[in-house]
C-alpha cells in the first residue's frame, strides 16, 4: 500500500535509524517521533486558532495540560520548526508562540482529522466535538 510518497518500510529497524536520530525511514513513523504524543497537535491547534498565544494562553486550554509537559512540547515543536517563540518582554523574559509555515501546514490535517472523529464519534458518542472544542454538526 502506498499513501501519497509514503510506502511501507522495506525492513523492520530495531534501533535508531542509521544516526539520523529518527527510529524508521518511514515519514509517517517520523511524523509521530514529533507530533504523536498526546499534547502536541493540541497545542498545534490553540495556536492555528489564536495566531499566537503567551505561555498562560497555551496553559489554559481546555484539555489542561500539565505545565511541565507544555514547556518540553512548545521545546520540541520549536526543535522541530513547527512553532517559532517571541519574546515580547525583556524584564522578566517572557514569550509569545506562533506557528511557522511549516506549522500552519499542518492546519488541513487537523481539520481532516476533526472529520475524521466528527464521523466516526457522533454515532457512538451523540454529538462530537470540533477541533476549536465547539460542536461540530
Amino acid at each position: 500500500m502506498q499513501i501519497a510518497s509514503f510506502s511501507w518500510p522495506a525492513r523492520r529497524r530495531s534501533s535508531v535509524a542509521a544516526g539520523t536520530g529518527r527510529r524508521s525511514d518511514c515519514a509517517l513513523a517520523c511524523t509521530l517521533d514529533v507530533l504523536g504524543d498526546r499534547w502536541s497537535l493540541l497545542i498545534v491547534r490553540d495556536l492555528l486558532f489564536a495566531d499566537r498565544l503567551r505561555y498562560a494562553g497555551l496553559s489554559g486550554s481546555a484539555e489542561a495540560i500539565p505545565t511541565n509537559t507544555l514547556a518540553d512540547r512548545l521545546r520540541r515543536l520549536e526543535e522541530a520548526g513547527i512553532v517559532q517563540r517571541d519574546r515580547h518582554s525583556e524584564r522578566p523574559p517572557r514569550y509569545e508562540y506562533r506557528l511557522t509555515d511549516r506549522g500552519r501546514a499542518l492546519g488541513p490535517v487537523l481539520e481532516a482529522m476533526a472529520r475524521w472523529a466528527t464521523s466516526t464519534f457522533r454515532a457512538r458518542y451523540g454529538r462530537a466535538r470540533g477541533a476549536a472544542g465547539t460542536d461540530a454538526r
